[in-house]
């Protein structure tokens, strides 16, 4: 259910960026502040499908290392992926991503 869940949520935020006309790779540039559709609900809600699926493998692999590296794995994520991207639209789109980052949240 998890991993259905994680595939339904990544094919909401993918389509939704596409519908805005901006590139999902965070590696180019954005081009449209996403404020619509599950984008309303969460800031990140492709990161928040991934955790998904990943913890719907864990829980079918019946692995104990899976869930001992979701920790460090969400801490990565935070700090190492979101933080650079909250900083990069806050620098782009100024006082319009603030006001969306104050009435969606992050995660969930």
């Amino acid at each position: 259910m998890l991993i259905l869940l994680g595939l339904v949520t990544i094919t909401l935020g993918i389509r939704n960026f596409w519908g805005a006309g901006t590139p999902v790779p965070t590696r180019a540039p954005t081009l449209a502040l996403v404020t619509t559709g599950i984008h309303a609900r969460s800031r990140n809600p492709i990161y928040v499908s991934m955790f998904f699926i990943y913890v719907g493998i864990g829980l079918l692999a019946n692995t104990a290392w899976i869930f001992a590296l979701l920790v460090p794995l969400a801490l990565i994520i935070r700090y190492g992926v979101v933080a650079r991207e909250e900083a990069y639209l806050d620098h782009k789109f100024g006082a319009a991503y603030r006001a969306y980052k104050s009435r969606v949240r992050r995660w969930l």
